[in-house]
């Protein structure tokens, strides 16, 4: 089993989702060390953003097994879902257009478990949310009105970077973003997967749905068996 503060690593074999007009992903497998950067790709309806909830706790399978950080899946899904979170995955940990940075951000920390005990929570917020922020390489203050600009007035990157900031803020072994390359330029793309190796070589799992995977992500494809998928099956529930 990997110490608390390591990457989670993968162990996924024959892994598959049933939804209701057959199967969503199937014949899933592959291993992942502790700190890998990983690329899930595949046709749009292949149940790209289904294996991401699955894998963090958030759907259960149907067939075959995954480990993440030693932890069976289906059956220790409460455990994952506390070493696992997920960033930009609509319908489930999306932000708010109309709230701004500070907002978000001051949200997500008082979501986070165990604040509530701590004597000198406020400065342990405000020095989770700085080491958060500085991960995900988003600086408030250089932002057109601060941290008071609002998401609908962020770049796609810039709300990339908020989004992976707020999903940091519990410290995880295992990050799951959904669609980092939707929209991007060449140039931008090249910006994200720059953040999410060096996330990586923090020792977190990276596990990321992109429709391009760059070369020295390890690649897994959702649409290799062919079957018939339906993305239904991802569940509405927020948070992340």
């Amino acid at each position: 089993m990997e110490t608390e503060h390591r990457g989670a690593a993968l162990d996924v074999l024959g892994l598959g989702l049933k939804g209701p007009r057959g199967w969503v992903f199937r014949g899933i497998g592959f291993h992942a060390e502790p700190g890998a950067l990983l690329a899930v790709t595949g046709a749009s309806g292949s149940g790209r953003t289904c294996l991401l909830l699955a894998l963090c706790g958030r759907m259960r399978t149907h067939e075959g097994s995954a480990r993440v950080a030693g932890l069976p899946l289906p059956r220790r899904l409460g455990a994952v879902r506390r070493i696992a979170a997920l960033a930009h995955v609509p319908g489930v940990s999306e932000l708010d257009p109309a709230l701004t940075v500070a907002e978000h951000v001051r949200e997500r920390a008082l979501l986070e478990r165990g604040f509530a005990l701590l004597a000198r929570r406020r400065a342990e917020r405000g020095a989770r949310a700085e080491a958060a922020l500085a991960a995900a390489g988003l600086d408030p203050g250089a932002l057109p009105k601060g941290p008071r600009t609002a998401v609908r007035d962020l770049e796609r990157v810039e709300a990339l970077r908020l989004a992976l900031a707020l999903a940091l803020f519990g410290r995880p072994r295992l990050l799951a973003v959904d669609d980092i390359d939707l929209k991007l330029s060449d140039d931008e793309r090249a910006e994200v997967w720059a953040l999410l190796r060096t996330l990586a070589a923090s020792g977190v799992t990276v596990l990321a749905v992109c429709g391009e995977p760059p070369e020295d992500a390890q690649v897994i494809r959702t649409d290799s068996t062919g079957n018939e998928v339906d993305d239904r099956a991802v569940p509405a529930t927020r948070g992340a």
